[in-house]
């Protein structure tokens, strides 16, 4: 139960942040994954990074462009590709909003010693390995009637 109500409250946190932003909540949490990438992404690699198809994974990077916060750059090692490059002046816009929210989850954090914070690191980490292995089988299952 408690998992339940933790996931359905980040669920419903990303759409705050997201409405608050006037962004799709899966456009959050793109800008979250590449800002958090040291290097530009091909559509391709958003899409495996984000479990959507190339088609959706293109819709995205799409709204993105058009809203500033990435631009597609030629790729200098292959002409042929193009990458999604984080714009850093709009994505100032979306890190003032967690510089607004971040001490009230570094609160949270310091609550914890370092043994639970690495308790709490190590369930990341594997929560996030069991998500995506979890999207993988969900989208290559039928949908139910």
């Amino acid at each position: 139960m408690e998992s339940r109500r933790y996931l359905a409250a980040y669920v419903l946190f990303n759409q705050a942040v997201a409405d608050h932003l006037g962004l799709h909540p899966t456009d959050v949490q793109c800008l979250s994954l590449l800002t958090a990438r040291p290097e530009p992404l091909t559509v391709k690699q958003v899409a495996d990074m984000t479990g959507l198809t190339t088609g959706s994974a293109t819709r995205l990077v799409d709204r993105l462009e058009k809203g500033g916060y990435v631009a597609r750059t030629p790729d200098q090692q292959d002409r042929r590709r193009v990458l999604v490059t984080p714009v850093p002046e709009r994505i100032a816009r979306v890190n003032a909003v967690w510089a607004d929210l971040g001490p009230a989850w570094q609160e949270l954090l310091d609550d914890h010693t370092e043994e639970e914070l690495e308790v709490i690191a190590r369930h990341m980490r594997r929560a996030h390995d069991l998500s995506h292995a979890q999207m993988r089988h969900l989208r290559s299952r039928p949908k139910p009637d």
